[in-house]
């Protein structure tokens, strides 16, 4: 099964497009974390179990288990293996955003994909498709591009003007008709920025989007369903973190989401 087709098999089994991003910042751990020994596991054991049924998809946020060394790739290797575990038809995600020459992007990709496990990762097009080929070539993991992003300086690279479109456009263009050759290739579409998330909707075809913003920097979802859903009423994940982890319930918040996500489905 590609990651494609794990993905909306767990979307049909849960009735749910949202990922839930595990941004675990030790500095952020809630106070009851602070005597164990390994503070991010038990914090993401604890998130799963609480939201997992609520989720299609779970991302992880490389910087904040690579910030805590030795200790926190260790926790962040447990914490994937407790997830699929427990719950073997969700989609992992490394929110890693790699893209390097091609010896290094090769040494990356095995990193996640053969000994962390990872079934997606995301991506760095910058420097082309000779970087991100060593990704491509696993044809059963997803390749999750940068396109348009969720942060308010992006539009400053993203926005600049290349043959007459957006970088962002001639970015979605470029993996449409290109880059996806295995189909196996996904864009990063921000939902703070509905207006083009419906210009790579009407770009991408079907591809699936991977949609942050949502949450904590202000996306909203009812416009993301309209600019974003494809043609078989999914083709988005749609990640909430910080909204959901550090909620005084974690799943309520999932709960809350998903529910909203789905009154604007079809």
């Amino acid at each position: 099964m590609s990651a494609l087709e794990k993905y909306e098999a767990r979307v049909d089994a849960v009735d749910s497009l949202l990922c839930v991003g595990l941004d675990s910042d030790i500095d952020r751990l809630p106070s009851e974390f602070n005597s164990v020994e390994f503070r991010q596991l038990d914090f993401n054991r604890c998130i799963i179990d609480q939201t997992a049924s609520y989720a299609s998809a779970f991302k992880f946020n490389m910087a904040f288990y690579e910030a805590a060394g030795a200790a926190g790739w260790r926790q962040l290797k447990d914490s994937l293996d407790f997830l699929r575990r427990q719950h073997p038809g969700v989609l992992t995600i490394s929110d890693a955003k790699r893209g390097d020459i091609g010896n290094s992007s090769a040494a990356y990709a095995r990193a996640i994909f053969d000994e962390l496990g990872f079934d997606a990762v995301t991506l760095n097009p910058y420097l082309g498709s000779d970087a991100l080929q060593p990704f491509l070539d696993y044809k059963d993991k997803a390749c999750i591009i940068l396109c348009r992003t969720s942060n308010a300086g992006s539009g400053e690279l993203q926005n600049l003007q290349v043959t007459g479109r957006p970088l962002w456009q001639a970015v979605a263009e470029t993996v449409v008709e290109t880059w996806n050759t295995n189909g196996n290739c996904m864009l990063v579409a921000g939902a703070t920025f509905p207006e083009e998330m419906a210009a790579i909707r009407a770009i991408a075809g079907d591809m699936t989007l991977l949609v942050p913003g949502i949450g904590a920097q202000g996306g909203d979802i009812g416009p993301v369903l309209g600019a974003g859903l494809n043609s078989r009423g999914k083709g988005l994940i749609i990640s909430a973190s910080r909204s959901v982890i550090f909620a005084e319930d974690p799943a309520a918040a999932a709960k809350s989401i998903r529910e909203e996500i789905n009154h604007f489905r079809p």
